[in-house]
């Protein structure tokens, strides 16, 4: 059985994080998994951890008034799913809910603040991943919204 280091140093997430970091981060994880149609975040609720995927596929949600919720991305294996977690006031903005069977790890999100206050370098390190996952996110709702609401007249 594989460690909890060994299983966050084969996610393309910490890809090349040192291994002293990976043992740091591993001290505040934990392997969870979730069934189709279990959510993994709620919005508004409080951003505790966020979730390493290994297996299995999650749409991240928005709310729309008056309307079913938008899925805005599809999120899958070696993908990561909360940066919430990184900034007060440390709650969710939107929700994401298991498609299929879904075999996750949970990094908790006030172990992980705590080693970065720690250890500035490991906290930018992490920074600099994050970073481009929200850039992204941001993007490609962006998109969704132009799709949405369609080209003006």
């Amino acid at each position: 059985m594989k460690t909890l280091d060994q299983i966050l140093a084969e996610h393309p997430f910490f890809a090349g994080l040192e291994p002293r970091y990976l043992a740091l981060v591993a001290g505040c994880a934990k392997n969870l998994h979730f069934e189709a149609g279990e959510y993994l975040i709620r919005e508004g609720e409080s951003a505790d951890q966020f979730f390493v995927i290994r297996h299995g596929k999650v749409a991240v949600e928005v709310h729309v008034p008056g309307r079913p919720p938008v899925t805005v991305q599809t999120v899958g294996e070696g993908e990561i799913v909360g940066a919430s977690w990184l900034l007060p006031p440390y709650r969710w903005a939107y929700d994401a809910k298991a498609i299929d069977f879904v075999r996750a790890t949970a990094l908790d999100a006030k172990c992980l603040r705590e080693k970065c206050e720690e250890d500035h370098d490991l906290g930018y390190d992490l920074m600099k991943r994050f970073l481009p996952v929200v850039v992204s996110r941001l993007h490609t709702t962006r998109m969704q919204l132009l799709d949405v609401y369609g080209s003006p007249r």
